[in-house]
């Protein structure tokens, strides 16, 4: 099965934080992220710009309706993602409590939906 772990933190802290503690976090990711890889439960993760390069686009009464910036104000944003393969949600999770934002963010765990066709 695959789960994606969607990865929440207050942007606000990269700014805020040392240069030595965010290159204390950036080598977590660098080792968590070579350690599920090396296991075989990585298919692939990414880290997303900041929220001001956001676009958020809906579609009402047939007219497209572009905003500046993510759908939501939130405390926390979505900063990146991991895709893993994992056995199951149990494994999922234990991955996911690895993942360095999880010390100070969040990390939210959907299982990814199997369709069919495809």
């Amino acid at each position: 099965m695959q789960f994606l772990c969607l990865i929440y933190e207050t942007e606000s802290l990269m700014t805020t934080r040392s240069d030595e503690e965010n290159g204390k976090i950036f080598q977590g990711y660098m080792s968590f992220t070579e350690n599920v890889k090396e296991a075989g439960k990585l298919v692939t993760g990414d880290a997303l710009q900041p929220t001001n390069t956001a676009t958020t686009v809906r579609v009402r009464n047939g007219e497209t309706v572009i905003t500046d910036g993510p759908f939501a104000e939130t405390k926390e944003q979505l900063g990146g993602y991991y895709l893993l393969e994992c056995e199951s949600l149990d494994e999922a999770i234990e991955l996911a409590a690895k993942i360095p934002s999880s010390e100070y963010g969040s990390i939210e765990v959907r299982p990814i939906m199997v369709f069919d066709n495809q």
